[in-house]
């Protein structure tokens, strides 16, 4: 089994050192009693428990064994519906839901912090829950109040489970061809007709019942996006009182086979006349699904992380443990018959890599966790406002940058290994093969580039992104008198400044052709994701470094050293990414279909 050991340490000082937990909430009614630094550790504890003592023993056994279809019926691999139990018994399901409904009320951040433990430990089993959770908050959002009695209340209970059923295998991510049709019926429900695919936590036997909200087309819908309607339909049926009955047409028709996650089950999924519920307005579906989709976008974020995270510690025992060769300088540990590994410098190079996109990930993803709390719950509506543009800005940057960085960690992880990373044992392998699908589903990285450039940023007209670059030009203003940093301020400030001089000449490019957004998308992703990044590890680095002058505690030490090898050997990457947006895209377009091969 890979060793993991829950990262408290740093996920604390994230959020009671650099965010601030408890001055950050004090003006939000909504989580007065909810805040503070005990409570959270407390749950942190908890949690961190119930990952690596239920969760982390079960990983290697998911991915053994997969999931099982037989006669319709699914079963998830040995351990996962007993830890489930657990899981619901320690109250998880209803974290963050509404009071009014069942649920404990608390914010957004702390269940980010959780989720980035259960998915390190066991990726598979996460997403059961995590799909679940993606369900509330559709409810919550756009569901009639008969609609949150009936399913929102046992899905916080944790009776029930959830999924979002949007791809179709003609359509793939262009949502506006979907197929899928619901009819309306005499007492006011549809019945839903359609083939679902690639639908994670589709069919299992972890919960008595498992919510589908499902796209469809009502009978005149407009063509597209703008003719696609959402709707609840449970895989049964329900009596008078709310209960479970008959099986409602929604059939397990094939488990996919793929590359990892093998312990969710991701199903393709037909509905037969299944009875489905409207939820929000019709033809207005896609419109209420980003609810659930930009939650799936985040908690994908967190899976980068928690992969980070995982590669890191895994690789960083093993690094301490192997002997090989001598270091260059001379013997290290003469005494033993050879040196560590972690003494040679490409080891190094590739842990540092690990552990910067690790803890920049964390940074990001409770950074972005603050401003969705903030948008749920602040009373000013230009808070409210702001914090969603903030959202919209870096859901993109988060989602895709996260989980991209997150794979390049689990392949340094095998690297690290050598040969043994390639087998199985060591549980690297499964790391890397499990985070491979991070890149891909909840729109890939290329699509949340073209979401970034050509509808965030540019469709704003800038509007979006200049409150996160005054942030950062306010941020360097500030704290100029930390001379110990002064490179890394001179390196922060001219790349905003990049950032916003490519961001104007891709924007003059694409009035002579469109095809320099495409172009560009992807590497001003990058470039942002890593100034973003330079942002969060400077301040980390000036928090540490105030924390270093009362304590003798290395973690603050250690954290500014590594805050040094982000800038010095990480950053220059944006050199490659800013010379690629302006290198337009002329030479993508030199070759034509046939002369990409030739017989």
């Amino acid at each position: 089994m890979r060793p993991y050991q829950a990262p408290l340490k740093d996920m604390q000082f994230v959020l009671n050192d650099v965010l601030k937990i408890e001055q950050l909430y004090q003006d939000l009614p909504q989580y007065q009693d909810k805040v503070s630094q005990d409570l959270f550790a407390q749950y942190l504890q908890v949690a961190a428990d119930f990952c690596q003592n239920e969760l982390l023993p079960l990983n290697a056994i998911g991915d053994q064994e997969g999931c099982r279809l037989e006669n319709g019926v699914v079963t998830t691999p040995t351990g996962f519906k007993a830890a489930y139990q657990q899981y619901v018994a320690l109250g998880f399901p209803s974290l963050t839901g509404d009071e009014q409904y069942g649920g404990q009320g608390f914010p957004t951040l702390l269940r980010i912090a959780m989720s980035e433990m259960i998915t390190a430990t066991n990726w598979s089993w996460g997403m059961y829950p995590g799909l679940a959770h993606g369900a509330m908050r559709t409810l919550e959002h756009h569901g009639s109040e008969e609609q949150k009695q009936k399913f929102l209340v046992p899905l916080l209970e944790g009776r029930w489970t959830g999924t979002m059923c949007l791809t179709e295998s003609h359509a793939g991510s262009d949502l506006g061809l979907i197929r899928t049709k619901a009819v309306p019926q005499a007492d006011g429900s549809y019945a839903i007709s359609g083939e679902k695919i690639f639908i994670s936590a589709g069919d299992h036997d972890l919960a008595e019942n498992i919510v589908h909200i499902v796209l469809a087309r009502l009978p005149d819908a407009p063509k597209g996006t703008k003719g696609i309607s959402l709707f609840i339909v449970p895989k049964f049926k329900l009596d008078e009182h709310g209960q479970v009955a008959q099986p409602n047409g929604v059939i397990c028709s094939a488990l996919e086979h793929k590359m990892g996650i093998h312990g969710n089950a991701t199903c393709v999924l037909n509905f037969d006349q299944a009875t489905g519920y409207l939820i929000g307005p019709e033809n207005r579906g896609l419109n209420c699904m980003f609810t659930f989709m930009n939650s799936a976008r985040i908690g994908t974020a967190i899976q980068g992380l928690a992969a980070a995270e995982s590669a890191y510690q895994g690789a960083l025992k093993y690094a301490k443990e192997r002997l090989a060769m001598r270091a260059l300088t001379g013997p290290e540990r003469p005494d033993l018959a050879a040196d560590p590994i972690i003494v040679h410098p490409a080891v190094r190079n590739m842990l540092l890599t690990q552990k910067v996109f690790a803890e920049g990930s964390r940074a990001l993803a409770y950074y972005l966790a603050s401003y969705a709390d903030l948008a749920e719950a602040s009373s000013s509506d230009s808070e409210k406002q702001q914090a969603e543009d903030r959202l919209a800005l870096l859901t993109p940057i988060a989602k895709a940058f996260m989980t991209e960085t997150g794979l390049e960690a689990t392949k340094h992880g095998m690297q690290i290994f050598g040969g043994h990373g390639y087998i199985a044992e060591h549980g690297m392998e499964q790391v890397m093969r499990d985070a491979r699908i991070a890149c891909l589903y909840e729109g890939t990285t290329e699509i949340q580039a073209i979401d970034l450039l050509a509808r965030k940023v540019l469709g704003s007209q800038l509007a979006l992104l200049h409150p996160m670059t005054d942030e950062i030009q306010a941020f360097i203003q500030n704290h100029q008198q930390h001379t110990q940093f002064a490179t890394q301020f001179k390196q922060l400030g001219d790349l905003v400044s990049q950032w916003l001089e490519l961001t104007q000449f891709v924007e003059q490019q694409a009035k002579t052709s469109a095809n320099e957004i495409g172009a560009a998308s992807v590497d001003y992703l990058y470039f942002s994701g890593y100034v973003v990044f330079a942002y969060l590890w400077l301040k980390m680095a000036l928090v540490a470094a105030d924390k270093a002058q009362d304590s003798q505690d290395p973690f603050y030490v250690a954290k500014i050293k590594t805050s040094q090898f982000y800038f010095e050997r990480i950053l220059p990457r944006t050199l490659t990414h800013r010379g690629n947006i302006v290198a337009g895209s002329q030479s993508l377009y030199l070759l034509s279909p046939d002369e990409f091969k030739f017989d």
